[in-house]
Formats: structure tokens, C-alpha cells, sequence
């Protein structure tokens, strides 16, 4: 950091690291995490006016305190220092330019653009490949290479320029021998001293090249290995041996690895030069290297030549971002950014490269998804719903408790919607516990007192079951009929509900999948609430929708999902979070086991049942497994009954129990006559007893983050102290770093955030349907900022024009990404 502008770089890359460690004061080469920041806001730059010189002093006595903080106090205060260096940037940016002259608003990051630009090979204009030619028609590659290139799915030379590699690997740094450090990629320029070949006395087809090299600094002996009988000849040892002869100038690349000897480099890629100073021809020695998925019959260096022989064709793309865009946003023109994203000069121009690609990637999926969001507010056809009404006023005059601001805030969103003839289409998230189905029953209440039916469809008869009870208790009490409909409603209670709402005198239906049945007919469906709404898949959602003429469509989700998984998987919708808990919840202690703590598990299982309380036992499987070591529901269940607590009652539970079995089991439990419920995930939702309070879940390591969260939401919902014990045998440091984040925080989206780093976008939602776009490069962890400043530019373009008739080239380009590319399922 100078005395005059502050090191953005360093600043964002450190507090993004220790969020991304889960807050726990990370160790550096030179200081701690908390000392780095103190020291550099205690040097505040001499560019900042007083007020914000004060505040950063004020921020290096914070982080000077930072070790003594507590993991949720940590993480707030790194939120609201990136958010305010963020916004100081942004400010500081905007300045500079006015005082340059330039006029440009909201201008947030303007990234270096080197004026070295790519590795096209010189030819003219006559030799280079058209962009659209057959790989097969170019001499350079030939059919049998063609044919090779083509299980990768690259026919034409377009496919070769937009098959980026999977990563790359620096050999571009030039070092002496002496300054080697383990564990780095480098290339050396050294003089041949010794030359040995030998076959390997462990492998008769092994044969080792072992070659002694020395520049001014020191020396080191490196080896290559080649596999197979023809390369133990004993003419192809002598013809290495004449390739590098003693005295001879090689560059040599590869990872500096240590071994007994001292430091050598792993496997290295070799070239004779003519003299130190020569230039080196190879496709890897002193280059970025790219790396390519592969399959079986295509090698590396095929691709890698292809490539080189298609590059030239770049300099016929034209770039679909208008030129004011790219400045906008410090965008690498297309055709340097494919070529630099290939072949880079420097890992400089690799990241700015990356940048632009990850950039559309983002971009187009954002402008199609407005789109979408667009066309839909176009219909001008749903109900107007009345916000205030009796039966609303009456539903808050019988509730025992007070709405918390954030569901206050939320149902203002959606009441807001329901008053225009545009369909609302909202989803709410909300924490375990945090109050979403209070929120959902004023709008449905909107709904009836304006005369129109609505529907509530969960994905579990668990859960429909849960939400009937719950609205069955306020119905009652504002004199309303609601019905429940799944898969076990009786043929004669089915008729009777259908009858019913087809004459309209049922107001509520709630149900799982059953809703979607073609005999289930609304009379007149203004509301639909949809649960859980990641467990539908597309079109089970469009069919309950479809059931009345354009409804409002409200979904819930209590597994809160992170911001960049939500513009991608959600960004045609309207967002709300409901990012309180009521008063009086009582912070869950979560404690991480391991098989020799069992005993005090069990002891405190039994205080707690003494104590009048209840237990949750879950776990992965219902039956045992022959590939996997873990405990089944049913052999756990027999276990505790007959060895652990015989003086207790245990009970069953898990899917493929019929309804009227779960429901026994359920009901035992709510009731009390069972102290111990032993079940599979299938109470992750939905199951409410108040007097639960120990959450043991076994195998802890086989769930994902966000769903351990939900299970251990099952407690905690009385005035008791409650406890979730994770019990894991497993010994992989990943598996237990992943673990105690649930014991270091309550915060779902926090969780959510982590359990995205540790597992990926698609895990945290479901692989199954999660609708998250396949990148080839982008990814929604490293990527944030990109992702931001691309819906930024998306919602300004459609703003301007949503149909892209402005710019030709976009709309084409949108229409081949999302229509060629992924078969129009740009969402699901």
C-alpha cells in the first residue's frame, strides 16, 4: 500500500480469502490475517478525505481486536468492510475520472488491458482458415487428425477457437537453478554436463533419460521417463544420448519437486537450443501452457497444434459487445481474448482474457433470463388482489406473537404484487424457523377475501401434512375450509374435494404432486404457493400453474441459496429474504464427534429424556449398504431399542414406509409416546415438535452443508436448550474443515455460501434439477464480481432495448448460445 492509493488488490484478495476459510484468522507468509488489516488501515492513504481517514482508523482498532471476536462477529465485520471498500472503489474511481474528464457514469471496475496483445501467427489473409471451415479441408490437420479432433465434439475451426482449455500451467518464468523453490512451475536454460540412459532396473520397458545440468548459479540432475519396450532399444538410447550431448545449451520446464538428492524437476519437457540466448520453438517450455479435456485417442499436442492453426481465424470474429460497453467495463476485445486465453503472453493477459470470456458467459445468460422476466411482465391478465381486507385483519388479531420486520418487509413485496394485473412471480427465502409460512397465509388470505381460490403444494406428504395442521389451526379460527390432497387421500374424500373446488366453496387446497392431476379443476385458482420449489421439477411447477388463467405465483425455499446461484438459477424472478429469526430462539449448540465420544452422546440423550425431552437419530440410508460402511435407519433403530434404550420407546421412520406408517410414526412422536425418533432425511422438512431438543446425525460427512443445517433446524423450536451432534468417523481434513462451519455458525446463508465453495452450485441445490448452467469457464464461487457487473450490463441493456435490435450481432450471438449451444434450456 502507498501513501497515496489504496491497494485495492491486496485488500479485497485478503478479506475473500479468510471468508472463504470460514473466518478463522488465517496465518500468512509475513502476518495474520487480523494484523495485515490493522497495519493497512492504521496507514490510510493521504486521498481520503478526513471522514474516512477517521474510519479507518476506527477499522484498525476493529480487526486489532478481530482474534477475540466470535466467528458470527468476525464474518459481519468482514461483510461491512467489503461492502465499504466496494463502495469507497467505486467512489474514489468515479472521481478520478471527473477530474480526467471523463464523462462516464457508474463506471465500477476498469481492468488493465495490456497493449501487448496475443500469439496469432503471422499469415496473410489468403492463408489464414475461414471461421467457419471443416477442420478435415485444412492441411494442416488432415482427416485422420480431423477425425481424432471430432470426438471431442470440434468440427469447423470455430469449435477449435471456442474449445477453451480446462486450465494452464505457467512455465513462463525463467529462473536460475539456484532460486528453485518446491512446489513452483518454472523453466531453466542450463548447459548438458552428463548424460546417462538406463533401462529401469524395477521395469524392463521403462527406460530413464538422466541428464546433469548447470548454469552460472548451481546445478541439478533431472530425469525424464519414456514407457515402453521399443524405447529400451538399444539404438533409441544411443540416438537420446547423440540428442543431448555433453556441452549442449536445453530449457527444461516442469514442477520443482524435493527428493532425497535435494530439488529436481518432475518429468520435464526438454529442447536442444543453439545457444543460450536462442529462442525456444516448443509448444510448453517457457510459455503459459494451455491444458485441454481429453479423450482416449487424442493427445495433447493435437490439440494444441490445431488450435495454433485455427488462432489466425480469430481476427475475423466480430465482437457482439458494442465498444462503449467494453470500455464500460475494461473488456478485452473478443478476438484478443480468445487468442490470449489459448496462447497468453503472461499470466497477466491469461486473467484479463479469462475475464472477458467468463464476462459473456454471464452476460448473455443474464440478458436472457430478462428477457424472460420482461415478456412475462408484459401479461397484463392475473387477478388484482385486495391487500387490506377482513379476513387479514382478523388472521394478525389472532396471532399469539408479533411479525418480525423482516416478514413484515417481505410481505410488503408481495402484497405490492398482488395489486397489479402483472403475475407476480416471487421467491422467498427464509432460514429454518424463520417464520415463511405466516408470510404465505397473508397471501393466500389476499387471495380468498378477493374471491379466488388458491393452492399450496409441497414436495413431501411430511411436509403437506405439516403446513395443513399448521393452517388448519388459523382456518378454523377465521371460520374457512382448507382440504389436504396426496397420493393416500381416499377415493371418496378425493371426489368430494374435487367437487368442491370446482364449485368454488373450497377456498385452499393444500397437496404434493397430487395438485397437478388432470382432475383437479379450480373454479377460479388466483394464488399459487409453491414449497420447497427446488424439489419441482419445471414442469410440475408450470402444470399447478396452469390450472388457473396466469396466477400469482409465490415460491418458498427454506434452504437459503447464495446470491450468484440465485441470479443464475433464479434471475427471472423477484427475490425476497426473510433474514431474521423471531425473538427468544435460542442459539443450538452444535458439537462434531467422532465414534470414541458415542458414550457421551448417549449420555446426554438420556438427560435430556429424563428431562421430559425428545431425540432425533438420523441417518443416509434406510437399509445397509454392501459399498458403503454406513449405518442403516432400520439396524440403527433395532440397536438403540434393544441395547441402548431399552427403557425408552423408539420409533421408525424413513420413505419407503407407507403414509399411514409415517403418519403413525409421526403422530407417536409429536405425542410423546416415542422419546426417540430414529429416521432417514426424510424429516429434513416439515416435522415440527417443539420438545425435541438433541439432533444426532450419523455419518455427518455423507450431507451436504445446507442440508445438515436444515436437519438440525428440526430442534430448537421450544424454550429448551437444544443440540445437534454431528457424529463422523472419517479422518480427511476437507471433510472435517466442511464439518465445522455448522459448529462455528447458525447463519443459513452463510452456510449456503460455504457449502457452495465446498461442494459446487450443483450439490448445494440438487444435481438432479438444479438448473444451474453448465460453464465452460465462469464459476459462480470465484467469479462473483464478474457475475455482478455482467447483470448490471444486462439490466441496462434491456432497459434500453430488450429485444436487441440495436445490436445484430448480440441478438445473434445470444440466439447461438442459448438456442444451438443448450438447446433452448436456458433455465429449468
Amino acid at each position: 500500500m502507498t501513501n497515496d492509493t489504496p491497494d485495492w488488490i491486496r485488500l479485497h484478495k485478503a478479506l475473500s480469502v479468510e471468508a472463504e476459510h470460514g473466518f478463522i484468522d488465517l496465518v500468512g507468509k509475513q502476518y495474520r490475517f487480523s494484523e495485515f488489516l490493522s497495519l493497512t488501515f492504521g496507514k490510510f492513504p493521504t486521498v481520503l478525505p478526513a471522514i474516512e481517514r477517521r474510519r479507518w482508523q476506527d477499522m484498525a482498532m476493529q480487526f486489532a481486536n478481530y482474534p477475540f471476536l466470535e466467528i458470527e462477529e468476525r464474518k459481519n465485520l468482514v461483510v461491512q468492510v467489503r461492502r465499504y471498500l466496494y463502495q469507497l472503489q467505486k467512489e474514489q474511481e468515479e472521481k478520478e475520472q471527473k477530474q480526467q474528464g471523463v464523462e462516464e457514469q457508474g463506471k465500477v471496475y476498469q481492468a488493465k488491458i495490456p497493449n501487448k496483445v496475443p500469439i496469432i501467427p503471422e499469415v496473410s489473409k489468403r492463408l489464414a482458415p475461414q471461421i467457419d471451415q471443416k477442420l478435415k479441408d485444412l492441411p494442416e490437420i488432415g482427416i485422420r487428425k480431423a477425425d481424432n479432433l471430432a470426438r471431442l465434439g470440434l468440427y469447423t475451426v470455430r469449435d477449435l477457437l471456442f474449445y477453451y482449455p480446462r486450465d494452464h500451467i505457467d512455465y513462463a518464468r525463467q529462473v536460475n537453478i539456484r532460486e528453485l523453490v518446491a512446489g513452483e512451475t518454472v523453466t531453466i536454460v542450463a548447459t548438458v554436463k552428463r548424460c546417462n540412459c538406463f533401462t529401469s532396473p524395477k521395469n524392463q520397458k521403462l527406460l530413464i533419460l538422466e541428464l546433469l545440468l548447470r548454469d552460472d548459479t548451481a546445478q541439478i540432475k533431472v530425469g525424464r521417463f519414456y514407457a515402453g519396450s521399443r524405447f529400451t532399444s538399444r539404438g533409441w538410447q544411443e540416438s537420446l544420448k547423440r540428442r543431448y550431448p555433453v556441452g549442449s545449451v536445453v530449457a527444461a520446464c516442469g514442477l520443482v519437486k524435493a527428493n532425497k538428492y535435494g530439488l529436481t524437476l518432475d518429468n520435464p519437457e526438454l529442447e536442444v537450443l543453439a545457444h543460450p540466448g536462442d529462442s525456444i520453438e516448443s509448444l510448453t517450455i517457457g510459455r503459459v501452457v494451455p491444458i485441454y479435456a481429453l479423450t482416449e485417442g487424442v493427445v495433447a499436442n493435437t490439440v494444441r497444434q490445431a488450435v495454433i492453426t485455427a488462432l489466425p481465424a480469430a481476427l475475423q470474429l466480430k465482437d457482439p459487445l458494442p465498444r462503449g460497453l467494453r470500455e464500460k467495463y475494461g473488456l478485452m476485445e473478443l478476438k484478443d481474448a480468445i487468442a490470449n486465453i489459448h496462447f497468453p503472453h503472461d499470466s497477466d493477459a491469461l486473467r484479463i482474457a479469462r475475464r472477458r470470456l467468463v464476462f459473456d458467459e454471464f452476460f448473455y445468460l443474464q440478458v436472457s433470463l430478462l428477457q424472460r422476466q420482461q415478456k412475462a411482465r408484459e401479461i397484463q391478465t392475473s387477478a388484482i388482489l385486495a391487500p387490506q381486507g377482513r379476513l387479514i385483519e382478523k388472521f394478525h388479531e389472532i396471532l399469539p406473537f408479533r411479525l418480525t420486520s423482516a416478514q413484515q418487509r417481505v410481505i410488503n413485496d408481495i402484497l405490492n404484487d398482488l395489486q397489479k394485473s402483472v403475475p407476480m412471480n416471487r421467491l422467498v427465502q427464509g432460514d429454518v424457523g424463520s417464520g415463511k409460512t405466516v408470510v404465505a397465509v397473508i397471501a393466500i388470505l389476499a387471495a380468498i377475501q378477493s374471491g379466488y381460490q388458491a393452492a399450496l403444494m409441497a414436495p413431501t406428504e411430511v411436509l403437506a401434512e405439516q403446513h395443513y395442521r399448521k393452517l388448519v389451526s388459523w382456518f378454523n379460527l377465521l371460520h374457512l375450509p382448507v382440504e389436504l390432497l396426496t397420493g393416500s387421500t381416499k377415493t371418496a374424500k378425493r371426489r368430494e374435494i374435487h367437487s368442491q373446488l370446482e364449485t368454488g366453496e373450497l377456498p385452499l387446497l393444500v397437496g404434493t404432486h397430487a395438485l397437478i392431476q388432470d382432475k383437479v379443476n379450480f373454479q377460479r385458482l388466483g394464488l399459487v404457493v409453491i414449497d420447497e420449489q427446488h424439489r419441482f421439477g419445471v414442469e410440475q411447477r408450470a402444470r399447478l400453474q396452469q390450472k388457473g388463467e396466469q396466477p400469482h405465483v409465490l415460491t418458498m425455499t427454506a434452504t437459503p441459496i447464495p446470491r450468484t446461484l440465485a441470479l443464475t438459477v433464479h434471475g427471472d424472478l423477484d427475490v425476497s429474504q426473510i433474514d431474521e429469526l423471531p425473538p427468544g430462539r435460542q442459539k443450538i449448540q452444535t458439537t462434531l464427534l467422532t465414534g470414541q465420544q458415542r458414550p457421551q452422546a448417549y449420555d446426554l440423550m438420556r438427560r435430556e429424556i429424563a428431562q421430559g425431552r425428545q431425540i432425533y437419530v438420523v441417518l443416509p440410508l434406510v437399509e445397509e449398504s454392501e459399498k458403503l460402511d454406513l449405518k442403516s435407519a432400520v439396524e440403527e433403530y433395532e440397536m438403540l431399542q434393544e441395547s441402548v434404550f431399552p427403557e425408552f420407546q423408539v420409533g421408525l421412520l424413513h420413505g419407503r414406509m407407507s403414509s399411514a406408517e409415517k403418519d403413525e410414526a409421526i403422530n407417536k412422536f409429536r405425542d410423546n409416546q416415542t422419546q426417540i425418533l430414529v429416521s432417514t432425511t426424510v424429516v429434513e422438512v416439515g416435522v415440527d415438535v417443539p420438545n425435541a431438543t438433541v439432533m444426532l446425525i450419523e455419518n455427518a460427512e455423507r450431507f451436504g452443508l445446507s442440508q445438515l443445517h436444515q436437519l438440525r433446524g428440526r430442534v430448537g423450536r421450544g424454550a429448551a436448550q437444544s443440540y445437534c451432534l454431528l457424529m463422523s468417523s472419517t479422518r480427511n481434513p476437507d471433510a472435517q474443515q466442511r464439518l465445522k462451519v455448522l459448529e462455528q455458525s447458525q447463519d443459513g446463508f452463510f452456510i449456503s455460501e460455504m457449502d457452495m465453495r465446498f461442494r459446487g452450485p450443483g450439490e448445494v441445490l440438487g444435481t438432479r434439477q438444479s438448473g444451474v448452467p453448465d460453464f465452460t469457464l465462469a464459476s459462480l464461487v470465484e467469479d462473483e464480481e464478474v457475475l455482478l457487473l455482467a447483470r448490471q450490463a444486462a439490466e441496462k441493456v434491456i432497459e434500453m432495448d430488450a429485444s436487441l435490435e440495436r445490436w445484430p450481432l448480440m441478438k445473434a450471438e445470444l440466439k447461438y448460445r442459448y438456442e444451438r449451444l443448450m438447446g433452448g434450456a436456458i433455465l429449468t
